[in-house]
């Protein structure tokens, strides 16, 4: 079973989106403890297959997590989606972000990012 891991601060949020993905059959994730350091540090134990995550967190930038993550060795293989009320698609991809969807969106359409994210072959460089 795939591992999502939802980096959002927002609960109400972390609840639709967690139904969401159980009912498409993945396992889900959603670290509580909203620190940019907590987060990578899940990412790191937890090795989810794909980590959702916010540009405007809370107590950080999910840019910067997304910078951090990906000088991670041992996250080479996490792909990433981030997401924002704002068109930030140019700024999400320069961080390492492998997708980005722009709030509100509908439920199929994040569900096909998903999975494109998911299955799509790291070209290596």
């Amino acid at each position: 079973m795939l591992k999502v891991m939802l980096i959002e601060d927002n609960q109400t949020m972390v609840s639709l989106l967690t139904t969401l993905l159980k009912m498409e059959g993945y396992t889900v994730e959603a670290p509580t403890k909203h620190l940019i350091d907590n987060y990578l540090t899940a990412i790191l134990t937890e090795h989810p297959h794909l980590a959702f995550v916010d540009v405007n967190l809370r107590h950080g930038s999910g840019l910067d997590l997304v910078r951090r993550i990906r000088q991670e060795p041992d996250a080479v293989d996490t792909r990433i989606i981030m997401s924002s009320g704002l068109n930030l698609k140019h700024e999400c991809l320069q961080a390492g972000a492998d997708g980005f969807i722009q709030k509100p969106f509908m439920p199929d359409d994040l569900i096909k990012l998903i999975h494109n994210t998911i299955h799509k072959k790291k070209i290596k460089k």
